[in-house]
């Protein structure tokens, strides 16, 4: 028995020890194929992920003299459909997408809430004063004269048109339903009454102070729906899933005219007189 402490037999013999003449040291690279080597190197092939034709027309991989077929996209190109999944455009790291804008808005949409509701309420509140006469309001009787009085015609027909739009316009703002075109009925209904009032001072002769006799309000109710036009009404609203309320831009312009558009045609067609004559 060997002891495992003896180095003896663990020596590589020398040539003195009748080495066999065809032994020969074998060089790792001898294993490499040769530039005309025929075996499974040069005619496996890898079928192609990235093209739409069928098997037979695809010019496949080869494991020599193509790159690696990695699972990757090229930039502008994508994967054949049926591929790996469904295709899907590759995006560079560190580029943002216009298309995917950041869709915190922090506190906006609570503000865009708060506005909505206290326009909404103040014309619901003024509405009901018109029909029912409710907390010293005119009712129909009283608001049917005043639009009388101020040169309107067709009087019977645009109190209750008037009262019931202004109502509807309130409740439509409050739950942010419809909100672009609550908002331009509200706004029409506005300009006609500042041109009303404006008409009915000037005839008293203070137009001069039409802003500080207490019809400052009046204007900036009608710039805060204007402002609900233009920024949409938010998320906290039946209108959420609507483009208007994310991102508003021509419609809510074309509503802004719209409300201005109607206020003034309403005022000439149904009064006509000049406010400032």
């Amino acid at each position: 028995m060997t002891s495992p402490h003896d180095p003896g037999p663990w020596q590589r013999p020398d040539d003195s020890a009748g080495r066999p003449a065809s032994a020969s040291l074998v060089d790792p690279e001898d294993d490499l194929p040769s530039a005309n080597y025929g075996g499974d190197f040069e005619t496996t092939a890898i079928p192609r992920y990235d093209s739409a034709k069928p098997a037979g027309q695809q010019q496949p991989f080869g494991l020599l003299n193509d790159p690696d077929p990695l699972p990757y996209v090229q930039p502008g190109a994508g994967l054949a459909p049926g591929a790996y999944g469904a295709a899907a455009a590759p995006t560079e790291v560190g580029v943002v997408d216009p298309d995917r804008r950041d869709d915190r808005r922090g506190t906006q949409d609570l503000g865009l809430l708060l506005l909505r509701v206290a326009v909404g309420v103040l014309l619901i509140v003024h509405g009901l004063q018109k029909v029912f006469g409710w907390w010293g309001g005119p009712g129909l009787d009283g608001f049917r004269e005043s639009l009388t009085e101020v040169g309107f015609q067709h009087a019977d027909i645009l109190t209750y048109v008037a009262a019931g739009g202004q109502i509807a316009a309130g409740v439509l703002l409050v739950i942010g339903l419809f909100t672009p075109i609550a908002a331009a009925g509200a706004l029409g209904y506005l300009v006609t009454s500042v041109l009303a009032e404006a008409t009915i001072a000037h005839e008293e002769a203070r137009l001069s102070s039409f802003l500080t006799d207490g019809h400052e309000y009046q204007l900036v109710l009608v710039c805060a729906v204007a402002a609900i036009i233009l920024v949409g009404p938010g998320r906290y609203g039946l209108d959420a899933g609507r483009g208007w309320a994310r991102r508003p831009f021509i419609g809510s312009i074309a509503a802004l005219l719209l409300g201005v558009g109607a206020g003034v045609a309403i005022w000439v067609l149904l009064n006509g007189t000049n406010p400032l004559a």
